[in-house]
C-alpha cells in the first residue's frame, strides 16, 4: 500500500527523504525534534529525562493544542494523557519514523493540532538510545527492511522489554519515573514481530484485559478493541490479534500474549493504565509496516480522544478497588475450555523434507491463501490468589528493593522507633530456577511457599507499606513471590536463599547423633527421608547435610525467610 501522507515541505522526515526503506538514526531523530520545539514552542515541549548506561541522553516530548505542558498543571486540570513509546528495540523502528512525522504535522497542522482537543500527545521518540547506535543490517534474521537499524540489546545487552520490574539498566529506572510521574490513561508501545506467515501487516498485544481487570478490563474487550478494528479495516489495514499460536501454525488457534509486568505493556497495567502493543510483520515491506503503525497510533490515540474522561474514570475506580479488597489474582493462566472464534486471513502450511537435515520442515505458500474461523483464547483466570495484608513491612537494608517502590510512586511510613509487629512469615520450602541466564538473572521458574504466624521486631528506618493507596496493584504484584514477576522471582532477594553457616563432618557426627535424641521432629523427618532414599544412608554428606539443615539447635532464622513481611 503507498504512502497515504503529505509532508510538510519543510519538515521532511529521513524515513520520507529516502526510498521509504531507511529509517532515522539517533542524532537526526533528535535534532528533528530539538528544531521543531524551536521552531513551534507552543506546540511541542521537548527535553532530556535521564541518561542510558552508556551516558547518552534519553528524551521525551510533550504536545499539547494549547501550549500548556507543565505536568502539575496538566494534571490538575485532569487532562487525559496519551503516551507514545518508541524505539525500545531499536531494529523495530516504524514507530520511530512515524512518531517523527505525526509530532511534525501536529506542529504543522493546525486542524491535526486542534483534533487533540484537552488531551496530552505525549512520547519518547526513541528509547533504546544505546541499542539504536549499534547499527547493522543483519540481526533481525529474514526482516524485510529497513536497510540499516539498531540492535535489540541496550550497551547493558539487556533487552529492555523484560526489565521495567527489575530495572537493571538507567533506562528502566528513568522510565519507571517517568511514567509514574505522567501516569498515562492510554499507552502505545511501537514493535514488530516475527513467527508465522499471514496477510496481516498489523497484529496487535493488548493488555490482557481479564488480568487488567476491574471495569478496565470489560471496557477493553467490549468497547475499545472492536472499535479499534473496526477502524483499522476502515483505513485500509485490517488488524488481527498477536499471532501466538498454540500449536505450530494459526490453524489450531491462538492465545492471547500474557504480557506479565517485565513487558511495557505488563507494566502499565500495575498502573492501571491500558496499554498496546501493536506488531507489524517483519515479512512484509517496511513502507507497509510504517503506514499501518501510523495508522494503529492514531486510530488508538483518536479513540483515548473521545472516550478520555470514561478512561479516566474507571482508573480511578480501579485504583480505589485495588486499594480496598480483600484478596487478589497474582499470577493468571490461559482458560483453554471457553474459546471464542474469529475469521483469520492465512495462508497454507506446507510441510517438506529439509535439504539441509534429516527432518521435515514448515513453510507458507502465499499462493494458496485461506480465511476461516479459528479459536482464539483470549480468556485468563486467576492462579495464585492472595489474602491481602494491610500492610508490607521492609526491613531497610533492601534498600534496592524499597527503592524501586520509591520510582513508583508507592507512599511508604519509614517508622520512627522500634516497634513489634503481628505477621504473616513466608519461608522458601523449595525454588526451580532456570537452567540459563535470562536477562540477568537466574529467574525462579516455581517456588513452593510455607507460611507462620509470628511477632517481628521491627526497627526505627524500616518501612512500612500499607495497601490503601492508588499504587496497591504494584505493591502487590512485585512483593508477593509468587506473582509472575515479583522481586522475589527475579532474585532479588537469594542471599536468603543460602545457609551461612557450615560444619565439620567429624565433628558433627556426634552433634547430629545428640540432635537425633533429643529432637523428636527432626528425628521423624529424618526417618521419613531414610525411608524414601535409602541409596543415600552410605553417604555420610548427604545424612549430616539432611540433618543439619532441618535441625533447631543450629537453625538460622534469616535461612530461606522471605524478608517482606505481611502485616495483620
Amino acid at each position: 500500500m503507498s504512502n497515504t501522507h503529505t509532508a510538510h515541505p519543510d519538515w521532511i522526515t529521513p524515513y520520507e527523504a529516502g526510498n521509504r526503506n531507511q529509517t532515522t538514526q539517533w542524532e537526526d531523530c533528535i535534532s528533528f525534534y530539538q528544531r521543531l520545539a524551536q521552531q513551534f514552542p507552543q506546540t511541542l515541549h521537548f527535553f532530556e529525562i535521564g541518561q542510558s548506561d552508556s551516558g547518552r541522553p534519553i528524551h521525551a516530548g510533550v504536545v499539547t493544542a494549547d501550549g500548556v505542558f507543565d505536568r502539575a498543571q496538566l494534571k490538575a486540570e485532569g487532562r487525559t494523557v496519551f503516551f507514545n513509546n518508541n524505539g525500545i528495540h531499536p531494529g523495530e523502528p516504524e514507530g520511530v519514523d512515524g512518531c517523527m512525522a505525526l509530532v511534525r504535522d501536529f506542529c504543522t497542522d493546525a486542524a491535526r493540532r486542534a483534533a487533540l482537543g484537552s488531551t496530552v500527545f505525549l512520547f519518547i521518540p526513541l528509547y533504546n538510545v544505546d541499542g539504536s547506535k549499534n547499527r547493522q543490517n543483519t540481526s533481525r534474521v529474514n526482516q524485510d527492511g529497513p536497510e540499516s537499524f539498531g540492535f535489540r540489546g541496550n550497551s547493558l545487552h539487556l533487552d529492555l522489554n523484560r526489565d521495567f520490574i527489575k530495572c537493571d539498566s538507567l533506562n528502566a529506572q528513568v522510565f519507571n519515573r517517568f511514567f509514574s510521574a505522567w501516569s498515562p490513561d492510554v499507552m502505545v508501545d511501537t514493535h514488530t514481530s516475527n513467527g508465522a506467515d499471514y496477510a496481516y501487516t498489523m497484529t496487535l498485544i493488548q493488555t490482557q484485559a481479564d488480568k487488567l481487570g476491574y471495569g478496565l478490563g470489560p471496557f477493553l474487550s467490549q468497547t475499545m478493541l472492536p472499535a479499534i478494528y473496526a477502524d483499522m479495516t476502515q483505513r485500509g489495514w485490517p488488524t488481527c490479534p498477536y499471532v501466538n499460536p498454540v500449536k505450530d501454525i494459526p490453524d489450531h488457534g491462538i492465545e492471547d500474549f500474557l504480557e506479565t509486568p517485565r513487558f511495557s505493556t505488563g507494566y502499565a497495567a500495575l498502573h492501571h493504565t491500558i496499554g498496546f502493543m501493536p506488531e507489524t510483520h517483519m515479512l512484509k515491506p517496511y513502507a507497509d509496516r510504517y503506514e499501518s503503525m501510523r495508522a494503529l497510533v492514531d486510530s488508538v490515540l483518536t479513540f483515548t480522544v473521545s472516550h478520555g474522561s470514561e478512561i479516566q474514570r474507571l482508573r480511578r475506580e480501579a485504583r480505589a478497588a485495588a486499594a480496598s479488597q480483600a484478596q487478589v489474582a497474582v499470577k493468571w493462566r490461559a482458560d483453554h475450555t471457553q474459546p471464542s472464534h474469529f475469521l483469520f486471513s492465512g495462508y497454507q502450511a506446507v510441510y517438506s523434507p529439509s535439504v539441509i537435515g534429516n527432518y521435515t520442515r514448515l513453510s507458507y505458500d502465499r499462493n494458496q491463501p485461506w480465511q476461516k474461523p479459528i479459536p482464539y483464547f483470549n480468556r485468563f483466570v486467576a492462579d495464585v490468589v492472595v489474602q491481602c495484608p494491610s500492610a508490607y513491612l521492609i526491613p531497610q537494608a533492601w534498600r534496592h528493593v524499597i527503592e524501586r517502590l520509591q520510582w513508583n510512586g508507592v507512599q511508604a511510613e519509614r517508622l520512627r522507633a522500634d516497634q513489634d509487629f503481628t505477621v504473616q512469615v513466608y519461608r522458601i520450602q523449595s525454588v526451580q530456577t532456570r537452567a540459563h541466564a535470562y536477562e540477568g538473572h537466574m529467574f525462579h521458574d516455581q517456588l513452593e511457599l510455607r507460611s507462620s504466624v509470628e511477632t517481628l521486631h521491627a526497627e526505627a528506618g524500616d518501612y512500612l507499606v500499607h495497601l490503601h493507596q492508588d499504587q496497591a496493584r504494584y505493591v502487590m504484584e512485585t512483593l508477593e513471590p509468587q506473582a509472575h514477576d515479583s522481586l522475589f522471582r527475579w532474585g532479588f532477594f537469594n542471599s536468603v536463599l543460602e545457609k551461612k553457616e557450615a560444619y565439620s563432618d567429624y565433628v558433627f557426627e556426634d552433634s547430629a547423633a545428640e540432635i537425633l535424641r533429643d529432637e523428636p521432629e527432626t528425628r521423624a523427618a529424618f526417618e521419613s527421608w531414610k525411608a524414601s532414599h535409602p541409596e543415600l544412608l552410605n553417604n555420610q554428606e548427604a545424612v549430616l547435610d539432611f540433618i543439619f539443615t532441618h535441625c533447631q539447635r543450629y537453625r538460622e532464622p534469616e535461612w530461606n525467610r522471605y524478608p517482606v513481611y505481611r502485616v495483620l
